[in-house]
């Protein structure tokens, strides 16, 4: 890369930064989880950064906010959240975006292939959130799916196909 391309994509990371802090921000609370648009920014962040810029992306949204920066949901920060009932789907941020960037590079950014993309980081969110809500709660299993991730069922899909016609949208302007 040359250098006005590692600039561009810094400026392009740190925004996603921002837009994921904000997305945490449009919160409303149901329960111990809240439903946010913080994800559908991680998984726009995926499609349009990759999966190299997105994960580092992702990696100093969560830094920040476990140094103190309210940028969690709710505007919350802080080691607590980590190993608090959020916990796991903070970390699973991390290889939503990974696996979201790669399955789209590899399918060829088309937004049929970016919609699978998603949904696959998606369900990585909720194969680390669900468990990670049962072990710190003492829900069963069962009451952990209930409240950790059918209540978000419709609102993702509705994200997801935002995120793809926003990344189709945004792709010849980033140049991506």
């Amino acid at each position: 890369m040359t250098d006005s391309t590692d600039l561009k994509m810094t400026v392009y990371s740190s925004l996603f930064v921002a837009l994921i802090a904000v997305g945490a921000f449009i919160a409303v609370p149901i329960g111990p989880v809240p439903i946010v648009l913080q994800n559908m920014f991680v998984l726009l962040a995926g499609l349009l950064l990759g999966p190299v810029w997105g994960l580092a992306c992702v990696a100093v949204y969560l830094i920040i906010g476990l140094a103190g920066l309210p940028v969690f949901a709710g505007g919350t920060s802080g080691l607590g959240k980590l190993f608090g009932p959020t916990g796991g789907y903070l970390l699973g941020y991390l290889p939503c975006v990974f696996i979201t960037a790669s399955v789209s590079k590899a399918l060829g950014k088309k937004p049929a292939f970016d919609i699978l993309a998603m949904v696959l980081g998606s369900l990585i969110v909720y194969s680390a959130g669900v468990p990670w809500l049962k072990a710190v709660t003492g829900m069963s299993l069962e009451k952990a799916v209930m409240a950790g991730m059918v209540p978000f069922l419709i609102g993702d899909a509705l994200k997801i196909v935002a995120a793809a016609f926003l990344a189709k949208s945004l792709r010849p302007l980033m140049k991506l």
